[in-house]
């Protein structure tokens, strides 16, 4: 420890003293078009880890700015956000001045930060949707399932047990590992087990569509949901919001941020309460099946060593409790004939509680910008019953993971460090490279009891236990970079590679116990082990064209892909316990068109896509074993576009659209099944519903003169097309609609809103097995949020 101590101290010194350079004092104030002051508007410069708050006449002050050109952004509340560049050097005037819009006749220009850096979201090169906290509280998402035809191309469903199974374009999880990755705060959330979908004090939401293998790695070959909570800063500000309604719904959160030393010394805390008494009904004992309650808190530590040194602690922990973890009816026909009724005579809770701790500490300088991110994940998860196997009230199969906290806790270590071109650099050529290296214990307990009615769903024998063991151990290292040149001011290039090397270890044991005998173990295959390795290059390359300072033409080639790993093939002693599989890598041919027309008034972006997979990892469950086994047995192609409309077109009223289209079938897809091969070649994607759609209205009625107090109504109609849910094509939904709607009122700091989700009460399978067993999307829920500010 000392010798790391003794390292970082000799740093701080050499970058402080060795790479100093002039700085400085930038002032300026902010105004509205009529040119008076705006009081507590909050300015930052992209990339450069400096920020400051306008006083009461709306002027503020950035200290030891290194000279350079920089992006500049200007947010305030009933404005619309705005971005410009800005030179610092010694010919700077002595105090620039800021012009903001109402936000009533001008769109918000978005920050993203896409390619691990700070940029505006019209001149990203990539297919990006971002949601803004305005956004993503008008829309009241509150889970990550939410942005389902939010984002075009992108439907996220999940089995009633809070694990959300997410595809964009074609490409979707099909097992635990992830094909669309998940960052919070810039930390990958590993796994579906440890990752917290809940959404609360969110700065913005960016989605980004295609692979983006070369800067985010391993499970990104689809896309990746990039989520940024509100960081604290020398400006006192909080909120807290509670929300009623139907089935029980309450949902309570709330947050502060503030400075503990001026200019030094930050903190920020929130936390969210939500439940519901259920919407499924269990005939067996005439209950509500699936009450949920889940406690939530996140508590950022920020501190600023000195002008180019900061460090920042997040604590995230969530704890959930679902009284009916899996709630599914047997079959299709079961689930529409009696819509959110089931029958099972197993009853357990499930248990899940997540954390995650993350250490950042980041260097901002005149020869390069440095950031090291430590990260650590925990998710413990079990069912503190036996949960029914077979979804009927026969004492069929049941399934068994309380073993102690010993087992089926998930721990994840992440190590990032990231060495990037400065923001005030004025050279052509902007860099990006770093190192990513992680560890993953996952240790798992489970049996599969047979009941006395057992041989009714196929098992050969009745009363007894199979019990699997498995502990994986799985460790990774990557190294990336990725640079841009601009050869002119229209035209730029940008090319990058990742090379990853993975290896896993899996030790399995099973064993065999009879309710006659509990208790006494017999195994039915001996205690083995397997290993596996693996390497991944993933290369990206992009041009993009901008005609006008209106308008970005791109073009680009990315890879991703999807881990490997080791799966057990089966119970049976007979077949070999292991079996490695390969890395599943994905090719993505995209060209694309961002226009802002009319004076920041309207949005327009199109891309087209081809995308191709090889290696596909097929997952297969084995009943009666419950075992899941992953093998790679296909080819997949997925082709289509994406459009997003974003507009003001008259005073107060904000309409957008969007549109994605996806034709994702499989050109070679051989299945065993039964002792049979199935060729399945031309078959549709999972998860992937041939289009998505939705149109979004907004419209405000101010009150007053500042528009302080408003009444404002809107309302949504997404749309998705037919779904497949098994790789047969067996199990479908045809085209269907939800319509959500909200009715409210702000008084200055102060908002209360009326609103419903799927008003039509519409009847959907949001997600199925291929075994059969279906859950149905979430039926009409009515409710009211009160939210303050201060």
């Amino acid at each position: 420890m000392s010798n790391r101590v003794l390292f970082l101290l000799t740093f701080l010194f050499f970058t402080n003293n060795i790479l100093a350079q002039q700085r400085y004092s930038v002032s300026g104030v902010v105004v509205d078009s009529k040119s008076k002051a705006v009081a507590s508007a909050t300015i930052s410069l992209l990339n450069a880890s400096k920020g400051a708050v306008c006083n009461d006449e709306g002027k503020f002050v950035l200290n030891e700015v290194f000279e350079g050109t920089y992006t500049i952004a200007i947010s305030a509340i009933g404005y619309a956000s705005s971005l410009q560049q800005i030179t610092i050097d010694k010919n700077s005037p002595k105090e620039y001045q800021f012009t903001l819009k109402e936000e009533a006749i001008q769109l918000d220009e978005v920050i993203v930060s896409a390619e691990k850096k700070e940029d505006n979201l019209q001149r990203a090169p990539l297919s990006i949707t971002a949601l803004t906290s305005k956004r993503i509280n008008q829309l009241r998402l509150w889970n990550t399932r939410d942005l389902s035809s939010l984002v075009p191309n992108l439907y996220s469903g999940h089995p009633g047990d809070g694990r959300n199974v997410t595809a964009i374009r074609g490409i979707t999880s099909t097992s635990y590992d992830q094909a669309i990755a998940t960052y919070v705060d810039g930390v990958s959330q590993f796994t579906l087990d440890s990752y917290i979908p809940q959404l609360y004090d969110v700065e913005r939401i960016e989605v980004l569509r295609g692979p983006q293998g070369t800067l985010y790695g391993r499970n990104a070959m689809g896309g990746v949901i990039n989520i940024i909570t509100k960081q604290p800063s020398n400006r006192t500000e909080g909120f807290a919001e509670w929300s009623l309604g139907n089935f029980g719904l309450q949902r309570l959160s709330a947050g502060v941020r503030t400075p503990l030393i001026k200019d030094k010394l930050f903190i920020g805390a929130n936390a969210l309460y939500e439940g519901n008494n259920g919407y499924f009904t269990n005939l067996y004992n005439d209950s509500k099946f699936d009450k949920q309650q889940s406690v939530g808190t996140n508590v950022f530590l920020r501190y600023l060593i000195n002008s180019k040194w900061m460090m920042t602690l997040n604590l995230k922990q969530f704890a959930n409790r679902n009284n009916g973890p899996f709630p599914l009816a047997g079959t299709v026909t079961e689930a529409f004939d009696n819509p959110f009724q089931l029958n099972q005579n197993a009853l357990s809770k499930l248990v899940d509680n997540t954390g995650n701790s993350t250490l950042v500490i980041d260097y901002t300088g005149s020869k390069f910008n440095f950031s090291s991110q430590t990260a650590y994940q925990t998710n413990y998860r079990y069912y503190d019953k036996p949960i029914d196997g077979d979804f009927s009230p026969i004492d069929g199969v049941t399934v068994i993971n309380n073993y102690g906290n010993k087992w089926n806790k998930v721990k994840v270590f992440t190590q990032e460090l990231k060495l990037s071109s400065p923001a005030a650099s004025k050279s052509a050529f902007k860099w990006t490279a770093g190192l990513f290296f992680f560890y993953q214990d996952v240790p798992t307990k489970q049996a599969t009891h047979f009941g006395k009615d057992a041989q009714l769903v196929g098992s050969p024998d009745i009363n007894y236990s199979i019990i699997n063991s498995t502990h994986l151990y799985t460790s990774g290292v990557a190294l990336f970079s990725q640079g841009t040149y601009v050869i002119s001011p229209k035209t730029d290039i940008t090319a990058g590679l990742r090379f990853d090397y993975q290896s896993s270890k899996e030790t399995v044991l099973g064993e065999y116990e009879s309710d006659a005998n509990p208790g006494q173990l017999f195994p039915i295959r001996p205690d083995t082990s397997g290993k596996t390795s693996y390497q991944a290059v993933s290369p990206t390359f992009r041009f993009s064209f901008r005609p006008s300072n209106y308008s970005t033409l791109f073009a680009s080639f990315s890879k991703g892909f999807r881990a490997g790993g080791l799966t057990q093939l089966a119970a049976d002693p007979s077949v070999p316990p292991l079996y490695a599989f390969k890395p599943e890598f994905s090719n993505n041919f995209e060209i694309g068109i961002k226009n802002t027309l009319y004076s920041g008034k309207l949005r327009f972006n199109v891309s087209l896509f081809y995308t191709t997979v090889q290696n596909a990892q097929v997952p297969t469950l084995v009943l009666p074993d419950a075992i899941t086994v992953t093998k790679n047995t296909g080819k997949l192609n997925s082709k289509g576009f994406d459009v997003e409309i974003a507009s003001k077109p008259i005073r107060n009223l904000e309409a957008s659209y969007n549109f994605g289209y996806t034709h994702a079938t499989y050109s070679v897809l051989k299945l065993s099944q039964y002792g049979q091969e199935l060729d399945l070649a031309g078959k549709h994607q999972i998860f992937t519903p041939s289009y998505t759609s939705m149109l979004s209205l907004q419209y405000a009625i101010p009150l007053n003169a500042d528009a302080g107090k408003k009444v404002f109504v809107g309302g949504e109609w997404m749309s998705y097309g037919e779904v497949f849910f098994d790789l047969g094509n067996n199990i479908k939904q045809s085209p269907y609609s939800l319509f959500t709607a909200r009715i409210g009122f702000s008084i200055h700091k102060f908002d209360f809103t009326l609103w419903g989700r799927n008003l039509g009460d519409t009847k959907y399978i949001s997600y199925a097995y291929d075994f059969g067993a279906v859950h149905l999307g979430n039926p009409r829920v009515i409710g009211a949020t009160a939210r303050i500010r201060f």
